[in-house]
């Protein structure tokens, strides 16, 4: 079956950075669109980022452009998100998703998903 895992979150001070990773296994991982979104308490699940099955063409929420940075590598079935200068308000928990949808900045097309990792900033 298809297992997205996510590592890398944890417990940063403001400005600070992190590296997210996102493992596929189960599915032909160039085929698929991947996304990073992220959800807090009581709130919907929000785009992040998202990248084309080339490593092309990669969408950002305006809230983290020019802060992050998706990637992938097709060799190790592996999506990233790079976060720098983090803000408190990027807390949150990070999902990483598969798509084969076209419109993958939409959160709705997103049909496999992660199990999340926690990422807190502090202030």
């Amino acid at each position: 079956q298809v297992q997205l895992v996510e590592s890398g979150g944890g417990l940063v001070q403001a400005g600070g950075s992190l590296r997210l990773s996102c493992a596929a296994s189960g599915l032909t991982f160039n085929t698929y669109f991947m996304g990073w979104f992220r959800q807090t308490p009581g709130k919907e699940r929000d785009f992040v980022a998202a990248i084309a099955r080339n490593g092309g063409n990669p969408l950002y929420a305006d809230s983290v452009k020019g802060r992050f940075t998706i990637s992938r590598d097709n060799a190790k079935n592996t999506v990233y998100l790079e976060m720098n200068r983090l803000k408190p308000e990027d807390t949150a928990v990070y999902y990483c998703a598969a798509t084969r949808d076209y419109a993958y900045n939409e959160r709705r097309n997103y049909g496999y998903w992660g199990q999340g990792t926690q990422v807190t900033v502090s202030s």
